[in-house]
């Protein structure tokens, strides 16, 4: 798709993009340094589990107090992190007897997987935090001229720097919020006889509303909308609000909730026996278009369905290595399979965990004829067309919506 150069060089007309391992010499050089290290969840002592993990974070701010050489240095923030770190990071430059003048900006991303260089090029909105002082101001403007070369004045906001590092964590807290309100929603549905698109459908036309993130699943995934939500109700919980703690911690039993519940008719639906049965797993990336397997829902349902002695066999176009190393381990009869009518062949059951365009392509007439019957169907995204899939034989599970079933 891109001749096999990539979109970033591409984009570098005047060549003034540079790559280099020398992290004190570009350090030295820099009148800006963007701060992107990781700031994973803790998994050791107080907090663990919950709260960020900022040891990269403050190894790197170490090395530019260390080596910068520039008599002013913009230091921006672009990770994800907790409100008030910029003020630990300025902390730490001041320390030492550097000649160099430190601003602290705060630039959270707001780019998604798949989509990273077109968010990049039109993003909905840039956001800029600098202290409030005219030597903060200067800094955010700094940066903003940065952007200003091709996103419109009107989409790039200045706030606080407290402002802008809160505002990130919401951003994905409200997202996956939305996705756990529809999830529990259509779990609802099920019992009511109710449809969850229709719902979604009608609710989403309300202008207060909007019709994204709308869109019922197995469970949200990736390496940011869990993470960041327990960092929100640590933080939340470190500043006396325990009860503001609780309900965004629901938004995350409610995901837990919606693949236990997607598991549980798996087992339910064939008579609560799984042992020696083959389910066919399409999709184990967290979303389509994408490798990307961290916090996948399929990798808690792969690991329920070997506890229950079945026989998985998991295809997807993009995650397979990925799938490899995420079950690795676990003990049971597991296969990855570079062909979906392979990974079909002979199951007992399918279940469709990533929303793949090309599992709509495919011939499921020729998937069913190869399966054992009563064949399942279990669509954890609503993806395909059930009425169809009934058609050919199928008995068939949406979510959100009533069963479709050969008796």
């Amino acid at each position: 798709a891109n001749e096999g150069e990539s979109p970033c060089k591409r984009g570098s007309h005047h060549h003034n993009l540079f790559f280099s391992t020398n992290i004190h010499q570009s350090i030295a050089e820099a009148d800006i340094i963007f701060v992107s290290v990781n700031t994973p969840t803790k998994m050791f002592g107080q907090g663990a589990g919950r709260a960020a993990d900022l040891q990269y974070w403050e190894k790197t701010a170490r090395d530019i107090l260390t080596h910068a050489r520039q008599p002013e240095v913009v230091v921006v923030e672009k990770s994800t992190l907790p409100v008030r770190t910029a003020q630990a990071m300025a902390r730490i430059l001041d320390s030492g007897d550097s000649k160099t003048h430190f601003e602290v900006v705060s630039n959270p991303e707001f780019l998604a997987e798949g989509t990273a260089i077109q968010d990049l090029e039109n993003p909905d909105r840039v956001l800029i935090g600098g202290r409030e002082s005219e030597e903060g101001s200067r800094a955010a403007e700094t940066v903003a001229k940065l952007y200003a070369h091709w996103v419109p004045e009107e989409r790039i906001l200045l706030t606080n720097v407290w402002s802008s590092e809160l505002a990130k964590l919401v951003a994905n807290a409200m997202l996956a919020q939305r996705i756990s309100s529809i999830n529990s929603i259509s779990a609802l549905c099920e019992k009511t006889e109710a449809d969850i698109g229709q719902i979604a459908k009608a609710i989403g036309m309300d202008s207060r509303i909007g019709p994204k993130f709308l869109q019922t699943s197995i469970g949200f995934g990736g390496s940011c909308f869990r993470k960041d939500i327990l960092h929100l109700a640590y933080l939340c919980e470190y500043y006396g609000l325990p009860e503001v703690s609780d309900y965004w911690e629901s938004v995350v039993r409610i995901n837990e909730w919606q693949t236990e519940r997607f598991f549980q008719n798996i087992l339910k639906q064939q008579f609560n026996t799984l042992a020696g049965k083959t389910v066919a797993i399409l999709g184990f990336a967290f979303k389509a278009d994408t490798g990307d397997t961290r916090d996948s829902p399929a990798i808690p349902l792969c690991q329920k369905l070997l506890e229950e002695k079945a026989r998985v066999r998991i295809h997807d176009p993009k995650a397979l290595e990925n799938a490899r190393e995420d079950l690795r381990g676990m003990q049971g009869d597991v296969e990855f399979v570079e062909d979906p009518y392979q990974a079909c062949k002979g199951a007992h059951s399918i279940a469709l965990v990533t929303q793949w365009q090309e599992y709509r392509e495919l011939d499921f007439q020729r998937i069913h004829d190869e399966m054992v019957k009563p064949a399942f169907m279990f669509d954890g995204r609503n993806h395909l067309d059930p009425q169809s899939l009934h058609q050919i034989g199928f008995n068939v599970f949406p979510l959100g919506k009533k069963p479709l079933l050969h008796l």
